[in-house]
């Protein structure tokens, strides 16, 4: 790299992180953007579909406990932990490729890709924190911005290849994975962080909880968790249902799933600027009480008008994903510095450990359940808010 493009790396080093963590995490649901395909070419079923996703969820989960456990993720550097996990990532996506067909195949290798998104978010956070620890609300909010477009970009990946084979938007998440590989083992840790730190004792990250202020932002984070890739998962097929009440056709699936997840983008971004002056803890009661408020009322209005309950869905995508960086956000504030990145792989763990029975709730019930079992979804804002409703701010600026 020459010293001109190294200097534009260190001053625009969020820049960088948020365009890989958008790179990276295309990997999450590559599955799930060419479903349609799939089912017609494999057989694969809703039921299926959901036990793929689960296991790139039970993947996430073991390798961020891995992470945790282990301490690796403070023992190395973040950066090289994140290319390391990239490159893999890209490998093992492509792989899927030919052996969709084999369900017991394809499941070990979404497991595998989930390990390896296990060294991307959770590390591309600490990385943030590394380098902006003074506006970690607002780049946070960038971050997991970009996390929720990369969830969604399949979606869009698959709606702008429609004449091409499905294993097209597969091979481009792999590259784009590998893009995030390279920028961020260009771009290095940053200096507000040690290097390496004692937190590379096993179980260092439960230390974490032994603090108040952070119980209080886990469980907050926890109960977010149970309903956000619950409610990714199904999109589609909410999207799916009202493009049938409206007699459209159902190519126009994939660009509407895209629109309400990655909206969540923008509500993470807009979250991140309210939290300068609102605070996070503001900021994330007031996203999960209208996520929670959804989760209500959405099914009480399964007649209305299929627009309406469109619109609703993108309201829903706005607000479920942007309490999520202002928890981390509480939670870095509040977890010792130099266990960081161990205390952030155990939360995230455990958070994403939530998604396994929520999704595999609502993907096995919605054939005869239908829009009810986004009542299931309700316990985890509920959650969140009490938790949120013990917490208080000075809690967490004493922290810092």
């Amino acid at each position: 790299m020459s010293t001109h493009n190294k200097r534009w790396y260190l001053r625009h080093p969020v820049v960088v992180i948020v365009l890989a963590q958008l790179f990276g995490t295309s990997l999450w649901f590559s599955v799930n953007g060419v479903a349609l395909s799939l089912e017609r070419e494999t057989g694969l079923t809703d039921a299926g579909l959901g036990l793929l996703t689960v296991a790139v969820q039970a993947g996430f989960i073991t390798g961020t406990l891995l992470l945790a456990i282990t301490g690796l993720a403070d023992r190395f550097p973040a950066s090289r932990l994140f290319a390391a996990a990239a490159v893999s990532g890209a490998v093992i996506n492509a792989a899927f490729i030919p052996v969709a067909g084999d369900f017991s195949l394809a499941m070990a290798l979404r497991f595998a890709t989930g390990l390896c998104l296990a060294g991307i978010y959770p590390l591309g956070m600490k990385l943030v924190v590394s380098w902006t620890p003074r506006h970690a609300g607002l780049a946070l909010g960038w971050l997991v911005g970009m996390l929720t477009l990369g969830t969604a970009l399949p979606h869009l990946l698959r709606g702008a290849t429609l004449e091409l084979p499905w294993q097209a938007p597969l091979l481009l998440a792999s590259l784009l994975a590998l893009f995030a590989a390279v920028m961020v083992r260009a771009l290095g840790d940053g200096p507000h962080l040690p290097a390496t730190a004692s937190g590379g004792r096993p179980w260092s990250g439960l230390a974490a909880f032994r603090r108040r202020p952070f119980r209080a932002a886990a469980l907050g984070y926890f109960g977010h968790c149970w309903e956000l890739y619950a409610f990714w998962t199904l999109a589609p097929l909410l999207v799916l249902r009202e493009l049938g009440r409206l007699d459209l056709s159902p190519q126009w699936m994939p660009w509407l799933a895209f629109g309400v997840i990655g909206i969540g983008a923008l509500g993470c971004v807009l979250g991140g600027r309210l939290s300068r002056s609102q605070g996070s803890l503001r900021v994330a009661r007031v996203a999960l009480g209208v996520s929670g408020a959804l989760c209500l009322i959405y099914p009480l209005l399964g007649e209305a008008a299929p627009l309406l309950l469109l619109g609703l869905l993108f309201l829903w995508g706005l607000t479920v994903i942007a309490d999520s960086p202002q928890f981390t956000t509480l939670a870095s504030l509040s977890a010792p510095r130099d266990r960081l990145g161990a205390a952030l792989a155990m939360m995230n763990a455990v958070g994403f450990a939530l998604t396994l029975p929520s999704i595999a709730l609502v993907m096995h019930l919605w054939g005869d359940w239908q829009l009810l079992v986004l009542w299931l979804l309700l316990p985890g804002p509920a959650l969140g808010i009490w938790a949120m409703s013990r917490a208080r701010a000075v809690d967490y600026q004493t922290q810092r």
